[in-house]
């Protein structure tokens, strides 16, 4: 049976609604939408402008991942468009196999807010997307109070780690209940059994060393991505803890 922590996760609602606007079909509905799904994102696949124009008809996106070489209209009067008709309201991600810096200019002046080239890893990806939406919101914590230094910090929702110099990084769902736990006991051991029932919803067939190397994998995504390497510990006959 799955914890109460596990049914909490598992139901919690997705961080954004994302409109991925691509032609090429495999990248779109083999790597984009189910990739940013992993990362938390409710993400929806269109293959052109008029697709996307009638899904926004039913759907209030938060952000567009837009591909420029697309039929019909191309990305970059889609952009122009969006910004005319949703002013700051909607996010916009030019993801494009255009590298040349007079493309780059000419997108972010009809109205992407961020310009990448593919390919892209989705990691990255999703941390745009993260950073792009947490601009949007204008969410910001208060600094802490007296000399107290900075420390790692789970997202309110969970889908993103920020190290103490503000260096984000994404989170896939196994990940994010790893280090919800975690968190939710700062500096306390947490036991294996106990992480792996926030897994899986039948712990005698996970194999224990699933658990490890999901660690070990996200120790070493965490430190990759932020050049620091992160008080995640495993504590010796007992389990795991993230420590201050």
């Amino acid at each position: 049976m799955p914890t109460a922590s596990n049914a909490a996760v598992s139901a919690s609602a997705p961080i954004a609604q994302v409109a991925v606007v691509e032609d090429d079909r495999e990248l779109r509905e083999r790597i984009l939408v189910p990739g940013l799904a992993d990362f938390g994102f409710a993400a929806s696949g269109m293959a052109s402008a008029e697709a996307l124009y009638r899904a926004m008809l039913g759907t209030p996106f938060d952000l567009v991942v837009l591909d420029v070489g697309l039929p019909q209209e191309d990305g970059f009067s889609v952009a122009r468009h969006l910004r005319q008709a949703r002013a700051m309201s909607i996010g916009i991600v030019m993801l494009t196999g255009r590298t040349h810096s007079r493309d780059r200019v000419r997108g972010l002046d009809e109205g992407s807010d961020v310009y990448l080239a593919k390919p892209v890893e989705l990691e990255v990806l999703a941390a745009t997307l993260h950073s792009l939406l947490r601009r949007m919101r204008a969410h910001s914590t208060p600094p802490p109070a007296g000399d107290t230094p900075p420390d790692w910090r789970l997202e309110p929702d969970g889908w993103c780690l920020r190290s103490p110099d503000d260096v984000q990084v994404a989170l896939t769902l196994a990940e994010r209940r790893v280090l919800m736990r975690l968190f939710a006991e700062r500096g306390e051991p947490i036991a294996r059994d106990q992480l792996i029932a926030d897994l899986t919803d039948d712990i005698y067939a996970f194999d224990p060393h699933r658990l490890e190397m999901l660690v070990h994998r996200l120790r070493r995504k965490i430190e990759d991505r932020t050049g620091q390497a992160p008080p995640l510990r495993a504590a010796r006959g007992t389990g795991y803890a993230f420590t201050r």
